[in-house]
């Protein structure tokens, strides 16, 4: 791994999940780790739902854009993880693939999205302290 870690997330719209999750990594690893996130087929725009559960605990997401995930996205990354992509990320030599299971936000109720949020957050705690613990 490079000096400074680079994790891309990975999701088919990339306006929820992925969002929400680069939003937590941004904010809680700050610049101890480099946030990439994509969609294999991105939506218009991120999920209301989502921006407005992440805004309830801090996080603006409201000015990011949904983005076509590209190989090179995938190469310049440490770690990618996926969340619900199927096979459409590409596979390259000496990145670390992991896939979480989360429910898919879209077109549901703030109410639904809190839980997959909180989920997210645990998850993305999980993964800068294995990041950036000494070896």
């Amino acid at each position: 791994m490079t000096t400074v870690p680079s994790v891309l997330f990975v999701c088919v719209h990339n306006a929820g999940r992925s969002q929400m999750a680069a939003g937590f990594l941004s904010r809680l690893a700050g610049d101890r780790i480099t946030v990439r996130s994509a969609g294999s087929a991105p939506a218009e725009e991120v999920n209301p739902a989502a921006v407005a559960a992440m805004a309830e605990v801090g996080i603006d997401i409201s000015g990011e854009n949904p983005k076509i995930l590209t190989a090179d996205a995938v190469q310049a990354s440490d770690v990618v993880i996926t969340m619900g992509c199927g096979d459409t990320c590409p596979v390259f030599p000496g990145t670390s693939y992991r896939d979480w299971v989360l429910d898919d936000p879209a077109g549901r109720g703030i109410d639904a999205v809190r839980p997959i949020r909180d989920e997210i957050r645990a998850k993305v705690e999980a993964l800068i302290a294995e990041l950036t613990s000494p070896a």
